[in-house]
């Protein structure tokens, strides 16, 4: 399942993961259940849903704020990212390209944390203030039940400030631990990037401290479901899944990062030329899909065929375009009446990085794309075509990629 677009903002499309609705029902339902309950006792049901439904949304309207203020730094050096997605870890701002400076990283790294420290410094400052009148009435350090009775008297907008602002305090400090790819990892890195002038040296050695710090994770979950009291962390079966899960998650986020980077160095300043399809099988546009099935598509391996006329690029077909005719209409069915035309395809040139068209391929899911020049078909490029390319030329890592 795709992600949805949600929205756009400074020029950032948003997009939501189906991951996340798991987030917010787990949000929504241990504080409407669990949390509020305790510290709310005289709350109606309906109250603490209500609240708790606003403390998940303003959660990942926060976690929202952290991933712009990536976007929005990053752009200031020059860094493209055009993308943001909210899943179940969170969030992710998409970058086009590695930074090209290790300063750039750095600053682009660190606003996340600092965004999510002023986002809940500024919640529990407010949770205060609208609570002044309960805490005016506690003189002193408060002890156990003091607190709790403070708590029961707070109202549900300083209460959902308290919570909200513990939390992406929480945030913070985590995404501040030196393991990639969090943001203290890449933090790590930049300062490594920075000593050393090798952008891979320091990836390799940031993606294994933040392998250490997963795997870390992973055996303080486990011994947790096995009924151990974990410093920090505590104990607790559901815990303890939750954490291993984390440790897994972010183990295999510190392997991708580290072969993707080595991925972007192959590709980079390789002309997509070089590795583009010239021998391929192309149509004209007056056959019937009937012969394109019978004559081409059964015939070749190609998933997708060039519409042209000439040399000029009218159009492609695809299997998909040939499934929505019926068996019974492709006699006479002309290709050009389903081909997609040449004015709504992604076509790249000739001189155009590889890299560039690996990440376009991948944005808008394609498995090819034609490759254009003054107008005429040169080639089409396909991502097995790249993949080919770099298992020859970067075999073990490549194949992991």
């Amino acid at each position: 399942m795709r992600a949805l677009r949600l929205t756009r903002i400074a020029g950032v499309d948003v997009y939501v993961d189906w991951s996340l609705l798991i987030v917010f029902a787990l949000i929504t339902v241990s504080l409407a259940w669990g949390m509020f309950p305790v510290w709310h006792p005289d709350w109606s049901p309906g109250l603490a849903w209500i609240t708790a439904l606003a403390a998940a949304v303003l959660f990942f309207a926060s976690v929202l704020a952290h991933e712009l203020s990536h976007a929005l730094v990053g752009r200031a050096w020059g860094i493209h990212i055009r993308r943001i997605t909210l899943f179940v870890f969170g969030g992710m701002a998409h970058l086009e390209h590695e930074p090209a400076r290790w300063r750039a990283e750095l600053w682009m790294a660190v606003v996340g944390p600092i965004t999510s420290l002023l986002i809940g410094l500024i919640c529990v400052t407010g949770a205060v203030a609208g609570s002044a009148a309960a805490l005016a009435q506690s003189a002193g350090p408060a002890t156990l039940a003091e607190s709790q009775q403070l708590l029961a008297r707070m109202g549900p907008i300083s209460t959902l400030l308290l919570w909200l602002g513990q939390v992406n305090i929480m945030l913070a400090i985590f995404n501040l631990v030196p393991a990639f790819p969090l943001d203290g990892g890449r933090v790590l890195r930049a300062l490594m990037w920075g000593v050393t002038g090798d952008i891979q040296r320091a990836t390799k050695w940031a993606s294994a401290l933040g392998q250490a710090f997963a795997w870390l994770l992973i055996a303080s979950g486990i011994a947790m479901v096995l009924g151990l009291s974990v410093p920090i962390f505590g104990s607790g079966t559901g815990n303890g899944i939750w954490l291993a899960f984390i440790g897994w998650f972010l183990n295999n986020a510190a392997l991708v990062s580290y072969r993707q980077l080595i991925v972007r160095e192959a590709l980079h300043d390789l002309s997509i030329s070089k590795l583009m399809l010239t021998r391929f099988d192309a149509v004209a546009p007056d056959i019937s899909v009937q012969e394109l099935v019978e004559n081409h598509m059964l015939r070749s391996e190609q998933r997708a065929f060039p519409v042209i006329e000439g040399d000029r690029l009218l159009g492609m077909v695809c299997q998909s375009e040939v499934a929505r005719v019926t068996p019974s209409q492709r006699g006479s069915v002309a290709v050009r009446d389903i081909m997609k035309p040449a004015s709504e395809l992604t076509a790249v040139n000739p001189r155009d990085d590889a890299m560039d068209v690996m990440t376009l391929l991948a944005q808008r899911d394609v498995n090819q794309v034609p490759v254009v020049e003054n107008g005429h078909l040169a080639g089409l490029v396909r991502r097995a075509d790249i993949l080919r390319w770099l298992a020859l030329h970067h075999g073990g890592t490549a194949g992991r990629a």
